[in-house]
């Protein structure tokens, strides 16, 4: 633990075990967020799992403030020595860093790891000054930077509204683009096929009828309901999935990650569980997604076998269906954008934030953020006006 000077009532320290900060404390600035993902279980078992490590580019060092012995507020950061795992590509960057002569990494990054689903923030206990406590953690942030050359801070998916009082803090957002469902107030599935026009209704009945017709059964699971093993069998399909399309640069998580999530956190974990209708000991694909509140996360899937229309199914339309049947109000089903723009999905924006120390690149970033994020708006506009929605078209 590195302490630094008091700042008025406050003291500052940086921590590089999350184990070493009482769950409790943590707990209680975490569990009032929208956000699953900054709890502490989560970011513990990526720690102690292997996943978010110095070895594999993310190392801890976890920013907190104390007031005597307690925790006030904190913030989940890492050092980067690659851009590995962000799902926010920042090679320009970074090349643009090296043509000028610039040591790029590390970097300081603000996020949970592998996670691309907005909501970062500072933790920040209720009735506390926010824009005090703000200032006094950008102020050791600086100072952590500059005292170990550290090229630049960031922070990805942040909330929303902590997103202006950052700007007010001198860092700069960058637009971009998740593919996130909004509950429009369904009251069953047939309720959202309502919503596209006539030729994208059949293609969903047609999906979801193949993997009828390929003799399966979706189950969805959560909490006590979920099995110990399906946890372990979750990272085969998860391995699976990285082995076949060749993502094996991608396979961040480890098996013991999964396992974890069995004692400490399947009380906000939905599988979704295929089986041989003639034989439901075994599922023969499953995807995995996290919920809180009113708020869903599609993460990982895999299948043994190429079943048609299976992903669709297990990552779309049986969570779109389980959500709809909870009021769930957004269902965030993870990276990537081939598959889910004409499944209801529109492009909804996120930003990250950026400061860099070095001068050049800092103008650089100031002076063409403003047309960069201009030109993400205009793509953003055009995938939503190719939605396949029917406001009047009702015929099938």
């Amino acid at each position: 633990m590195l302490k630094q000077p008091k700042t008025q009532q406050y003291s500052v320290a940086w921590i590089s075990k999350l184990a070493d900060i009482p769950q409790a404390s943590w707990d209680a600035l975490a569990m009032p967020l929208k956000t699953p993902f900054m709890e502490w279980d989560w970011l513990n078992n990526l720690e102690i799992s292997g996943s978010a490590s110095g070895k594999t580019g993310w190392l801890p060092h976890h920013l907190t403030v104390w007031r005597d012995k307690q925790l006030i507020a904190c913030a989940p950061l890492y050092v980067k020595s690659h851009s590995y795992g962000e799902f926010v590509f920042d090679n320009q960057w970074a090349d643009l860093a090296q043509r000028l002569g610039i040591e790029y990494y590390p970097k300081l990054m603000g996020m949970t790891p592998f996670t691309p689903a907005e909501g970062y923030r500072f933790l920040i206990a209720p009735g506390e000054d926010e824009d005090e406590l703000t200032g006094v953690m950008v102020s050791a942030i600086d100072h952590f930077c500059d005292r170990h050359n550290i090229s630049g801070c960031n922070f990805l998916y942040v909330d929303p509204e902590w997103r202006q009082r950052m700007e007010n803090h001198g860092f700069s957002a960058w637009l971009h683009h998740s593919y996130v469902w909004q509950n429009q107030d369904y009251q069953n599935f047939d309720g959202y096929l309502g919503a596209f026009n006539a030729n994208q209704r059949r293609n969903i009945k047609r999906e979801r009828k193949a993997v009828d017709k390929a003799g399966l059964l979706l189950k969805t699971l959560t909490g006590d309901e979920i099995p110990q093993p399906m946890f372990g069998q979750m990272y085969a399909f998860y391995e699976n999935t990285c082995d076949k399309f060749g993502w094996w640069g991608s396979k961040y998580l480890t098996k013991q990650f999964f396992e974890q999530l069995h004692d400490n956190y399947r009380d906000r974990v939905l599988f979704v569980a295929a089986y041989d209708k003639e034989d439901d000991r075994q599922p023969v694909g499953m995807s995995f997604c996290l919920y809180k509140g009113d708020r869903l996360y599609g993460r990982y899937w895999g299948s043994l076998q190429e079943i048609d229309c299976l992903h669709f199914d297990a990552c779309y339309y049986t969570p779109i269906q389980w959500a709809i049947d909870r009021g769930i109000k957004t269902f965030d089903p993870g990276a990537g954008g081939r598959h889910k723009k004409r499944r209801g999905f529109p492009a909804m924006p996120n930003y990250s934030l950026h400061r860099f120390y070095n001068n050049r690149l800092s103008q650089i970033l100031k002076s063409y953020i403003g047309q960069i994020n201009e030109r993400e708006q205009e793509e953003i506009d055009l995938v939503n006006q190719a939605l396949p929605f029917s406001q009047d078209d009702a015929s099938d």
